[in-house]
Protein backbone atom coordinates (compact mmCIF):
# COMPACT_ATOMS: atom_id res chain seq x y z
CA UNK A 1 0.00 0.00 0.00
CA UNK A 2 1.77 3.59 -1.39
CA UNK A 3 1.87 6.77 1.22
CA UNK A 4 -0.84 7.85 -0.58
CA UNK A 5 -3.61 5.26 0.60
CA UNK A 6 -2.34 5.04 4.09
CA UNK A 7 -2.97 9.01 4.41
CA UNK A 8 -6.51 8.42 2.83
CA UNK A 9 -7.29 5.48 5.42
CA UNK A 10 -6.03 7.79 8.29
CA UNK A 11 -7.90 10.53 6.98
CA UNK A 12 -11.45 8.40 7.08
CA UNK A 13 -11.53 8.08 10.60
CA UNK A 14 -12.46 11.36 11.26
CA UNK A 15 -11.70 13.50 13.88
CA UNK A 16 -9.13 12.28 16.94
CA UNK A 17 -10.81 11.93 20.14
CA UNK A 18 -8.56 12.53 23.33
CA UNK A 19 -9.04 9.99 25.84
CA UNK A 20 -9.57 11.21 29.05
CA UNK A 21 -6.65 11.52 31.23
CA UNK A 22 -5.70 9.74 34.76
CA UNK A 23 -6.85 11.78 37.59
CA UNK A 24 -5.23 10.00 40.53
CA UNK A 25 -7.33 12.22 42.82
CA UNK A 26 -10.29 12.64 40.43
CA UNK A 27 -12.69 14.40 43.17
CA UNK A 28 -10.31 16.83 44.38
CA UNK A 29 -11.51 20.35 44.76
CA UNK A 30 -14.91 18.96 45.18
CA UNK A 31 -16.66 19.63 48.40
CA UNK A 32 -16.26 17.19 51.46
CA UNK A 33 -14.45 15.02 48.86
CA UNK A 34 -13.95 12.23 51.28
CA UNK A 35 -17.41 11.97 51.29
CA UNK A 36 -17.26 11.59 47.26
CA UNK A 37 -14.36 8.98 48.27
CA UNK A 38 -16.68 7.11 50.61
CA UNK A 39 -19.61 6.75 48.81
CA UNK A 40 -17.33 5.71 45.80
CA UNK A 41 -15.05 3.15 47.52
CA UNK A 42 -16.15 1.94 50.94
CA UNK A 43 -20.01 3.00 51.65
CA UNK A 44 -22.68 -0.45 50.60
CA UNK A 45 -25.71 1.66 50.68
CA UNK A 46 -25.89 5.62 50.43
CA UNK A 47 -27.23 8.27 48.84
CA UNK A 48 -26.79 12.11 48.64
CA UNK A 49 -28.57 14.99 47.17
CA UNK A 50 -26.72 17.44 44.76
CA UNK A 51 -27.63 20.28 42.01
CA UNK A 52 -25.70 20.42 38.78
CA UNK A 53 -25.76 23.11 36.34
CA UNK A 54 -25.24 21.74 32.33
CA UNK A 55 -22.62 23.15 30.62
CA UNK A 56 -22.20 23.75 27.05
CA UNK A 57 -21.58 20.96 24.76
CA UNK A 58 -17.78 21.31 23.98
CA UNK A 59 -17.52 17.85 21.49
CA UNK A 60 -15.10 18.32 18.64
CA UNK A 61 -16.42 18.96 15.26
CA UNK A 62 -17.26 16.03 13.36
CA UNK A 63 -17.93 14.21 16.50
CA UNK A 64 -21.70 13.06 17.52
CA UNK A 65 -23.24 15.28 20.33
CA UNK A 66 -22.92 13.81 23.64
CA UNK A 67 -26.77 12.00 24.65
CA UNK A 68 -27.11 15.32 26.76
CA UNK A 69 -27.14 17.87 24.35
CA UNK A 70 -30.81 18.07 24.40
CA UNK A 71 -30.43 19.88 27.69
CA UNK A 72 -30.78 23.77 27.87
CA UNK A 73 -27.61 24.94 29.12
CA UNK A 74 -27.37 26.46 32.08
CA UNK A 75 -30.25 25.06 33.42
CA UNK A 76 -29.63 23.38 37.06
CA UNK A 77 -31.02 20.29 38.04
CA UNK A 78 -31.26 17.79 41.38
CA UNK A 79 -30.09 14.56 41.59
CA UNK A 80 -29.98 12.37 43.85
CA UNK A 81 -26.25 10.40 44.38
CA UNK A 82 -26.28 6.62 44.89
CA UNK A 83 -23.44 4.12 46.21
CA UNK A 84 -25.02 1.77 43.48
CA UNK A 85 -28.02 0.91 41.79
CA UNK A 86 -29.84 -1.94 40.10
CA UNK A 87 -27.75 -4.34 37.85
CA UNK A 88 -25.54 -1.82 38.06
CA UNK A 89 -26.81 1.03 35.80
CA UNK A 90 -24.99 3.90 35.84
CA UNK A 91 -27.66 6.15 36.52
CA UNK A 92 -31.91 5.79 36.32
CA UNK A 93 -34.90 8.70 35.20
CA UNK A 94 -37.77 8.13 37.57
CA UNK A 95 -39.48 10.83 35.78
CA UNK A 96 -40.84 14.32 37.50
CA UNK A 97 -37.00 15.18 38.19
CA UNK A 98 -36.30 12.42 39.72
CA UNK A 99 -32.95 11.30 39.09
CA UNK A 100 -30.67 8.88 40.52
CA UNK A 101 -27.19 8.52 39.05
CA UNK A 102 -24.00 5.39 40.80
CA UNK A 103 -20.95 6.18 42.06
CA UNK A 104 -20.15 2.44 41.67
CA UNK A 105 -19.99 1.30 38.90
CA UNK A 106 -18.31 -0.92 36.57
CA UNK A 107 -16.32 0.95 34.46
CA UNK A 108 -13.80 3.81 34.39
CA UNK A 109 -11.96 6.02 31.67
CA UNK A 110 -9.07 6.47 34.97
CA UNK A 111 -11.12 9.46 35.82
CA UNK A 112 -13.79 8.81 37.92
CA UNK A 113 -15.41 12.46 37.94
CA UNK A 114 -15.78 12.49 34.11
CA UNK A 115 -17.31 9.47 34.22
CA UNK A 116 -20.03 10.11 37.20
CA UNK A 117 -20.60 13.90 35.16
CA UNK A 118 -21.15 12.17 31.83
CA UNK A 119 -23.43 9.25 33.65
CA UNK A 120 -25.28 12.32 35.29
CA UNK A 121 -26.04 14.24 32.36
CA UNK A 122 -26.94 11.36 30.34
CA UNK A 123 -29.86 10.33 32.94
CA UNK A 124 -31.10 13.91 33.45
CA UNK A 125 -31.38 13.74 29.47
CA UNK A 126 -33.15 10.03 29.38
CA UNK A 127 -36.78 9.06 29.04
CA UNK A 128 -38.66 8.76 32.13
CA UNK A 129 -38.58 5.35 33.41
CA UNK A 130 -35.57 5.06 31.29
CA UNK A 131 -32.11 3.59 32.95
CA UNK A 132 -28.64 4.35 31.83
CA UNK A 133 -26.68 1.62 30.31
CA UNK A 134 -23.97 1.52 27.75
CA UNK A 135 -21.91 4.93 28.29
CA UNK A 136 -19.56 5.53 25.74
CA UNK A 137 -16.23 6.03 27.13
CA UNK A 138 -15.61 9.50 28.68
CA UNK A 139 -12.76 11.28 26.47
CA UNK A 140 -10.73 14.51 27.29
CA UNK A 141 -13.79 17.20 26.58
CA UNK A 142 -16.41 15.26 28.43
CA UNK A 143 -17.03 17.64 31.23
CA UNK A 144 -15.92 16.69 34.99
CA UNK A 145 -18.03 17.02 38.44
CA UNK A 146 -16.18 20.22 39.47
CA UNK A 147 -17.39 21.38 35.72
CA UNK A 148 -21.03 20.76 37.11
CA UNK A 149 -21.56 20.72 40.49
CA UNK A 150 -23.61 23.89 41.81
CA UNK A 151 -23.85 22.13 45.38
CA UNK A 152 -21.51 23.79 48.44
CA UNK A 153 -21.66 20.50 50.46
CA UNK A 154 -22.06 16.75 49.83
CA UNK A 155 -22.82 14.74 52.85
CA UNK A 156 -23.59 10.61 52.40
CA UNK A 157 -27.10 9.43 53.99
CA UNK A 158 -26.60 5.78 55.11
CA UNK A 159 -29.15 3.49 54.59
CA UNK A 160 -29.89 -0.07 55.95
CA UNK A 161 -31.34 -1.42 52.76
CA UNK A 162 -31.58 -0.66 48.94
CA UNK A 163 -35.33 0.44 49.19
CA UNK A 164 -33.92 3.71 48.20
CA UNK A 165 -33.86 2.54 44.85
CA UNK A 166 -38.07 2.57 44.57
CA UNK A 167 -39.22 5.51 47.31
CA UNK A 168 -42.51 4.62 46.75
CA UNK A 169 -42.19 4.25 42.64
CA UNK A 170 -42.74 -0.12 42.93
CA UNK A 171 -43.18 0.14 39.37
CA UNK A 172 -39.91 1.61 38.67
CA UNK A 173 -37.99 -1.84 38.45
CA UNK A 174 -39.31 -4.83 36.47
CA UNK A 175 -38.28 -8.28 37.88
CA UNK A 176 -34.50 -8.26 37.00
CA UNK A 177 -34.15 -5.15 39.14
CA UNK A 178 -36.48 -6.34 41.68
CA UNK A 179 -33.66 -9.41 41.71
CA UNK A 180 -31.37 -7.37 41.81
CA UNK A 181 -32.00 -5.58 44.89
CA UNK A 182 -33.30 -8.28 46.87
CA UNK A 183 -29.83 -9.84 46.54
CA UNK A 184 -28.25 -6.59 47.06
CA UNK A 185 -30.47 -6.15 50.64
CA UNK A 186 -28.75 -9.74 51.74
CA UNK A 187 -24.97 -8.76 50.62
CA UNK A 188 -24.91 -5.60 52.44
CA UNK A 189 -22.66 -4.59 54.89
CA UNK A 190 -24.10 -3.14 58.66
CA UNK A 191 -22.20 0.46 58.48
CA UNK A 192 -22.57 2.98 61.08
CA UNK A 193 -21.18 6.85 60.61
CA UNK A 194 -18.80 7.83 63.22
CA UNK A 195 -19.15 11.73 64.39
CA UNK A 196 -15.87 12.51 65.44
CA UNK A 197 -14.18 12.80 62.76
CA UNK A 198 -15.55 13.66 59.23
CA UNK A 199 -16.28 10.58 56.72
CA UNK A 200 -15.06 7.96 59.20
CA UNK A 201 -17.17 4.62 59.34
CA UNK A 202 -17.55 1.73 61.57
CA UNK A 203 -18.31 -1.87 59.72
CA UNK A 204 -19.04 -5.13 60.28
CA UNK A 205 -18.24 -8.03 58.44
CA UNK A 206 -18.72 -11.91 59.53
CA UNK A 207 -17.79 -11.76 63.21
CA UNK A 208 -15.29 -8.66 62.20
CA UNK A 209 -15.44 -5.12 62.84
CA UNK A 210 -13.58 -2.37 61.55
CA UNK A 211 -13.02 1.50 61.73
CA UNK A 212 -12.28 3.40 58.19
CA UNK A 213 -11.76 6.53 58.35
CA UNK A 214 -10.85 8.52 54.97
CA UNK A 215 -8.34 11.32 55.32
CA UNK A 216 -8.79 14.45 53.70
CA UNK A 217 -4.88 15.30 53.54
CA UNK A 218 -1.98 14.65 51.25
CA UNK A 219 -1.47 10.79 51.11
CA UNK A 220 2.27 11.04 51.47
CA UNK A 221 1.93 13.98 54.02
CA UNK A 222 -0.76 10.95 55.94
CA UNK A 223 1.56 8.08 55.31
CA UNK A 224 4.63 10.29 57.10
CA UNK A 225 2.12 11.09 60.34
CA UNK A 226 0.50 7.78 60.42
CA UNK A 227 3.99 6.94 60.53
CA UNK A 228 5.51 8.88 63.39
CA UNK A 229 2.19 8.08 65.55
CA UNK A 230 3.20 4.23 64.77
CA UNK A 231 6.66 4.47 66.10
CA UNK A 232 5.78 6.52 69.11
CA UNK A 233 3.02 3.95 69.81
CA UNK A 234 0.03 6.64 69.37
CA UNK A 235 -1.31 5.13 66.67
CA UNK A 236 -4.57 3.23 67.50
CA UNK A 237 -8.08 3.67 68.80
CA UNK A 238 -7.05 2.14 72.37
CA UNK A 239 -8.91 -0.57 74.12
CA UNK A 240 -9.07 -4.02 71.85
CA UNK A 241 -8.39 -2.27 68.82
CA UNK A 242 -5.12 -2.52 66.05
CA UNK A 243 -4.59 -0.36 63.35
CA UNK A 244 -3.75 -3.28 60.32
CA UNK A 245 -2.47 -0.81 57.58
CA UNK A 246 -4.14 1.69 55.45
CA UNK A 247 -5.84 1.16 51.58
CA UNK A 248 -5.75 4.24 48.87
CA UNK A 249 -8.85 5.18 47.31
CA UNK A 250 -9.47 7.74 44.21
CA UNK A 251 -6.25 9.31 45.79
CA UNK A 252 -6.60 9.62 49.88
CA UNK A 253 -5.31 7.38 51.98
CA UNK A 254 -7.94 5.18 54.35
CA UNK A 255 -6.52 3.94 57.30
CA UNK A 256 -8.17 0.28 58.96
CA UNK A 257 -8.34 -0.45 62.14
CA UNK A 258 -10.15 -3.92 63.67
CA UNK A 259 -11.82 -3.16 67.04
CA UNK A 260 -13.80 -4.98 69.55
CA UNK A 261 -16.80 -6.09 67.82
CA UNK A 262 -18.64 -6.76 70.86
CA UNK A 263 -18.18 -2.94 71.89
CA UNK A 264 -21.19 -0.05 70.59
CA UNK A 265 -20.08 1.47 67.71
CA UNK A 266 -20.66 5.09 68.69
CA UNK A 267 -17.89 4.09 71.58
CA UNK A 268 -15.26 4.68 69.24
CA UNK A 269 -15.86 8.24 69.04
CA UNK A 270 -14.06 9.32 71.69
CA UNK A 271 -10.88 7.61 70.76
CA UNK A 272 -11.32 8.48 67.19
CA UNK A 273 -11.33 12.06 68.01
CA UNK A 274 -8.18 11.69 70.11
CA UNK A 275 -6.17 9.86 67.63
CA UNK A 276 -7.68 12.68 64.96
CA UNK A 277 -5.81 15.76 67.53
CA UNK A 278 -2.47 13.36 67.48
CA UNK A 279 -2.55 13.25 63.59
CA UNK A 280 -3.07 16.67 62.88
CA UNK A 281 -0.04 17.43 65.35
CA UNK A 282 2.45 14.96 63.71
CA UNK A 283 1.19 17.09 59.96
CA UNK A 284 2.70 19.65 61.01
CA UNK A 285 6.15 18.15 62.01
CA UNK A 286 8.40 18.70 59.34
CA UNK A 287 11.41 17.03 61.31
CA UNK A 288 13.86 14.16 59.49
CA UNK A 289 12.06 10.98 60.22
CA UNK A 290 13.66 8.94 62.85
CA UNK A 291 14.81 5.56 62.59
CA UNK A 292 11.69 3.83 63.96
CA UNK A 293 9.69 6.09 61.90
CA UNK A 294 11.61 5.55 58.58
CA UNK A 295 10.92 1.95 59.48
CA UNK A 296 6.24 2.10 60.34
CA UNK A 297 6.77 4.42 56.88
CA UNK A 298 8.10 1.81 55.13
CA UNK A 299 5.79 -0.85 56.18
CA UNK A 300 2.58 1.27 55.99
CA UNK A 301 3.67 2.15 51.91
CA UNK A 302 4.32 -1.66 51.65
CA UNK A 303 0.76 -2.79 53.11
CA UNK A 304 -0.92 0.15 50.96
CA UNK A 305 -3.62 -1.39 48.47
CA UNK A 306 -5.11 0.66 45.62
CA UNK A 307 -8.97 0.69 45.06
CA UNK A 308 -9.42 2.25 41.13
Amino acid sequence: MGKASRRKNRDVKGPKQIPAPFEARPFKGLPNETEWVAMREILPAATATIRVKVPAVEAPEGTPAPAWSSLEVGSEHEVTLATVLPLAWPGLNRGEGDVLSALQTGSSTGDASRDIAQAILTSLANEPGQPTVGLPQAMAHTPRLQDVLVSDTMTAELHESFDFWLTGKEDALDEAGQLSMERANEAIVPTQRLDAVESAFWCLMGDRAYVRWLLPHDEDAATTALARLKAAGEHTLGGQSTLLGAFRGAGLLVPVFEVDPAADPQSWNAPLGELAARLEARLGDDAPLTHDERRAREGFSSRQVTIR
